[in-house]
């Protein structure tokens, strides 16, 4: 039994890595399962908060110790999408009971996503703090968890998540790759606000360099800038075209 915690900023692809693990013959996804949490304790104004905090438990450490130490099949991978930012107000013992992934983007091309639907972000909407703290405190439990970028997984998707199951133990399945368009039954309440693009997708999209930044945001990302850049530095790379597979 494999359990793999992967925590993820806002607009990072992390619905698409969610709907990649799904493909998997041995693996159970489970959508964003503190977010009702994190919007009772937090009060943050998301939308369809009433309707996502009516749809599931929002007693946070509940959620995490029925997920982390319920019974299930010996032989399951449990892939849980969490956003890093969910984690507040919280008893983070579970995490000593999963393997822990975390998933990030450059800010520069993750904040103007991110302010369509939340217009007065702040460094904590964007989870990237969270995620520094996060991976020091996982390295003080003995863990070396992985980091995803965004940029290097859609460089590269076949070496990128290879490497990741690889880190994790498990097999590589290439149908991890490819998934049919629309929505899993697994989704959270909140897809119709959030999944648009990867209801419309049939597998990772190609990477396409955003050109333009919004000056009212500069503030933003330099603040942000700090952490992605220490937490980059320690990510799974694509592989140099030339290793590509011809």
């Amino acid at each position: 039994m494999s359990i793999i915690c992967l925590w993820s900023g806002p607009r990072n692809v992390s619905t698409a890595l969610m709907y990649s693990f799904a493909e998997r013959p041995d693996t159970r996804v489970v959508d964003e399962p503190l977010y009702g949490h994190y919007l009772r304790v937090s009060g943050a104004d998301h939308p369809g908060r009433d309707e996502v905090m009516q749809s599931m438990n929002t007693d946070g450490n509940d959620v995490m110790q029925t997920l982390i130490y319920g019974a299930r099949p010996s032989s399951e991978v449990l892939f849980i999408k969490h956003m890093a930012h969910h984690l507040v107000d919280l008893d983070l013992s579970f995490l000593g009971g999963a393997q822990n992934a975390l998933l990030i983007r450059d800010p520069k091309e993750m904040l103007p996503s991110l302010t369509v639907q939340i217009p007065h972000a702040r460094l904590a909407d964007t989870g990237l703090e969270r995620q520094w703290n996060l991976y020091q405190s996982l390295e003080s439990l003995g863990q070396q968890p992985a980091i995803i970028d965004a940029r290097e997984l859609l460089l590269d998707p076949d070496g990128v998540i290879a490497a990741l199951c690889r880190h994790l133990d498990i097999d590589f399945h290439p149908g991890m790759l490819s998934w049919s368009a629309g929505p899993i039954k697994e989704d959270g309440v909140w897809a119709p606000h959030w999944y648009h693009a990867v209801h419309k997708s049939t597998g990772f999209a190609n990477y396409v360099a955003k050109q333009d930044f919004p000056s009212e945001l500069l503030p933003l990302l330099e603040e942000c800038h700090p952490y992605y850049e220490k937490l980059h530095a320690l990510s799974i790379k694509a592989r140099p075209p030339e290793d590509f597979p011809s």
